[in-house]
């Protein structure tokens, strides 16, 4: 038997801009521990490298 495929229409009425910034914040909100977890990492390792230059 063959699968039939789906498609999915949405009406959206806002503009672009509008609809990019809601997804965006839906992501944002989705991710934030793993954007919280990159922050910190990142702030360890510039923290990690200014105390070796310091001992240097």
């Amino acid at each position: 038997m063959r699968k039939q495929k789906l498609n999915y229409r949405f009406h959206n009425p806002n503009p672009a801009d509008v609809t990019a910034d809601y997804i965006l914040k839906v992501f944002m909100e989705v991710n934030e521990k793993k954007v919280e977890q990159a922050i910190k990492m990142v702030a360890d390792q510039q923290n990690n490298g200014e105390r070796e230059e310091c001992l240097a």
